[in-house]
């Protein structure tokens, strides 16, 4: 798939995505700009940086920012929360900054074991001793929370088998092997904090919806489909007094350029 095709998915919904789903995963943005170090001085990429919480986030502790992701759509918010960092359009597998321009790349569940370009790219823009990190979906269907992602099985079974191609790289020893083979030195694999929240079944199913994941199930179904039936399957999980919460099993890696 080019890679102008992703704003069909993840820019439809923009501003839903935005705003109802991506705040609650500030956790998995700190913990990795905490493991980094990130702060003033550092020249700090963000690849497929969606709607840039990440990015805001990073230039809060001092960083010089700039962000790449597919969706002009996304990228309009993203500029708006960052006005001064350089955001663009753009295809993390064909970066466009010179080599050495950043001091850290990130990259929050948007490098996948099917886009080994991207990570030489990283590789490229890194200065010397420059270091990535990534986070990557460990074992959902066993994580305590992996009803809320239940939604995206409704797509057809091959898109089906290409998102478990994607989330390959948090199995053990996978991860680590796919980057020291593209020229970093990587530490352990480590676990980072991941959940997904929401007030009530209703918003979960907008902001479900409003993903790229979703969009491959409501091509199948419908969305009116799709909307109706992730409600009802959040309506069996709603606690008195308490938001939905679903934990997600994500980890991160740390690589230095060799």
């Amino acid at each position: 798939m080019s890679w102008e095709m992703v704003d069909e998915g993840w820019g439809r919904r923009a501003a839903e995505f935005a705003t109802l789903s991506e705040p609650a995963q500030c956790r998995e943005y700190v913990a990795m700009h905490h493991r980094l170090a990130v702060g003033g001085g550092d020249r700090l990429l963000d690849m497929a940086c969606g709607s840039g919480l990440a990015l805001e986030l990073a230039g809060i502790r001092g960083a010089t920012c700039a962000g790449i992701d597919a969706s002009p759509r996304l990228i309009a918010i993203a500029r708006d929360r960052s006005p001064d960092a350089d955001i663009r359009v753009g295809d993390m597998e064909d970066l466009p900054w010179a080599d050495e321009s950043f001091d850290i790349v990130t990259s929050f569940r948007g490098i996948w074991g099917t886009t080994p370009a991207a990570v030489d790219e990283a590789h490229r823009v890194l200065a010397p001793d420059g270091r990535l990190g990534i986070t990557v979906w460990g074992n959902v269907g066993k994580s305590p929370g992996a009803w809320m992602m239940q939604p995206f099985q409704w797509a057809t079974d091959d898109k089906i088998r290409h998102q478990a191609d994607m989330v390959a790289l948090g199995r053990p020893g996978v991860g680590e092997a796919f980057l020291v083979d593209r020229g970093f030195d990587v530490a352990e694999r480590f676990e980072i904090p991941f959940s997904f929240e929401y007030p009530d079944p209703e918003t979960y199913a907008r902001g479900l919806a409003a993903t790229g994941p979703a969009y491959e199930a409501i091509e199948s179904i419908g969305e009116d489909d799709f909307v109706a039936r992730a409600t009802e399957l959040a309506r069996s999980q709603v606690r008195d007094g308490l938001p939905l919460r679903g934990t997600i099993e994500v980890f991160g890696y740390v690589g230095t350029k060799r």
